[in-house]
């Protein structure tokens, strides 16, 4: 089992989704929100807000965490791998993003314009679990 977060960042109304670059191990030219590895026994949330630091620019103070999600599982059979995923909601008070090497482009959409994107598994099922109030 390979247990990764997600960390979705909202700014109210919309998400932001980021386009994983060529560099990247697993599903290249996917969007997919901020994301990244858990090493060890590091702990879920500090790793979903290292991730957001190095992969949007955005500093400790300006989000806020909303939400924790049940964790979800996923079996790619194509790549081999069982995915253990610990999902957040965060907010952010700026949409001002400098996006790191792991990403092309980002962009903030709304929750029903995902389905226009080709994204990485199980992410618009994680926002609309999340989203809900």
């Amino acid at each position: 089992m390979t247990d990764v977060v997600t960390a979705v960042v909202t700014d109210g109304m919309r998400v932001l989704l980021l386009k994983r670059g060529e560099r990247v191990r697993t599903y290249r030219g996917r969007w997919a929100c901020v994301s990244g590895y858990l090493e060890g026994n590091e702990d879920p949330l500090e790793r979903a807000i290292t991730e957001i630091e190095e992969e949007t620019g955005l500093k400790k103070e300006n989000i806020t965490l909303l939400k924790k999600g049940e964790v979800v599982t996923y079996h790619d059979k194509q790549h081999g791998v069982f995915w253990r995923i610990h999902p957040f909601l965060f907010k952010t008070d700026t949409t001002d993003i400098e996006i790191d090497w792991e990403h092309t482009t980002h962009h903030w959409v709304s929750p029903d314009e995902m389905e226009q994107y080709n994204t990485v598994p199980k992410l618009q099922e994680i926002v609309s679990m999340l989203m809900k109030s």
